[in-house]
C-alpha cells in the first residue's frame, strides 16, 4: 500500500468547517501523481511517451469528518489493470492519526495518446513497471467491458437550428 500524508489547510475546508469534497479530490490526485512518479511514470516520462491519464469516474464514500490542522493519510492501491495497461482502477482510503477510516474512493481511468486524443496501450517499458504496483486484495484484470459497468451514456440537449 502506498501512502501520503497531508495537513488540512484553511483552503481545504468548506462552509461546514470540515474537509471539503473538492479537497478529497485534490489529495487523491496529489497522491496518485506522487505514486506514479515514484514508480517510473514521471511527467517527463509520460510527456516523452505522449501519454496522459484520463478519469472516467471517481466514487467517494464519506464516513467521518476531518477538520482544520488535522493530519490525514491517503492510501493508494491498484485494484485493476488491463492486460495492455490501457485501463486502471485505483482505491484510495483516508485515515486520521488514530487510523480511523474517514473516506473511501474508487477511481477508474485510462491512458490516452495526447496527439490522437484516443485511448492507448502503455508502451512495454511502462507496462513492465506496473508489475510492481501495490495491488488490492480484490485486484482484477480489467477489460473494455469494465468501462461500461455503470451503464451511463451521454444524453445531449436537443439541438435547434
Amino acid at each position: 500500500m502506498y501512502t501520503k500524508q497531508f495537513e488540512i489547510r484553511w483552503s481545504d475546508i468548506d462552509a461546514n468547517k470540515h474537509l471539503a469534497n473538492s479537497a478529497y479530490i485534490n489529495f487523491m490526485s496529489h497522491t496518485r501523481t506522487a505514486f506514479l512518479k515514484e514508480n517510473g511514470f514521471s511527467l517527463m516520462t509520460l510527456s516523452k511517451a505522449g501519454l496522459g491519464p484520463v478519469v472516467f469516474y471517481e466514487h467517494i464514500n464519506y464516513f467521518k469528518e476531518s477538520f482544520l490542522s488535522e493530519v490525514i493519510t491517503v492510501s493508494l492501491e491498484v485494484s485493476g489493470l488491463s492486460e495492455k495497461g490501457t485501463f486502471f482502477k485505483f482505491e484510495h482510503n483516508f485515515y486520521n492519526v488514530k487510523g480511523d477510516n474517514l473516506a473511501f474512493c474508487e477511481i477508474f481511468g485510462a491512458w490516452i495518446n495526447l496527439n490522437t486524443r484516443k485511448l492507448t496501450e502503455l508502451p512495454n517499458e511502462l507496462l513492465e513497471l506496473t508489475d510492481q504496483f501495490p495491488k488490492a486484495k480484490d485486484f482484477k484484470i480489467l477489460t473494455k467491458e469494465d468501462t461500461r459497468i455503470s451503464s451511463r451514456r451521454p444524453v445531449n440537449l436537443p439541438f435547434e437550428d
